[in-house]
């Protein structure tokens, strides 16, 4: 993976982590405006993932990386996303875009971090669907001004 600087988000936590990781997957976008993705076709997805807390676990982690990866990874890698439980609503908020991608990786990360007893919170998900294409997803509630 190429080395990378990612945006920012302000924040008064006392520790920020990142972990960049990536997964391959096929994906479609089950809408006529979605033009050729509407039809399936495949990405290697570049993730970094931003975690931030004032307080470290019991091993001096504020949390394990390795455990966020393979969150990510042994859902998604190698997979369908359409198939996934979280893109299964009609609605064009759970077809599986870049964005809602993003999103449901957030979703992913925080619900496992809202278990541990440090309570870390993911800030953002930067996800690179192509070398010119990528998002942001930062949820408004996790901001700590």
């Amino acid at each position: 993976m190429m080395q990378q600087i990612y945006p920012v988000t302000a924040h008064s936590y006392a520790y920020e982590l990142n972990k960049d990781f990536h997964f391959s997957a096929a994906h479609y976008v089950p809408h006529e405006d979605a033009g050729i993705c509407q039809y399936m076709h495949g990405h290697t997805y570049y993730a970094n993932i931003t975690i931030a807390g004032d307080e470290l676990d019991h091993t001096g982690f504020l949390v394990n990386f390795r455990t966020i990866k393979e969150l990510i990874q042994k859902r998604f890698d190698h997979g369908v996303m359409n198939k996934d439980s979280a893109f299964s609503d009609i609605h064009a908020t759970a077809f599986p875009t870049t964005e809602v991608i993003a999103r449901v990786t957030y979703e992913i990360v925080q619900d496992y971090l809202n278990t541990l007893l440090n309570q870390p919170v993911c800030l953002q998900v930067f996800l690179r669907e192509t070398p010119t294409s990528y998002c942001v997803y930062r949820p408004k509630e996790a901001k700590k001004l």
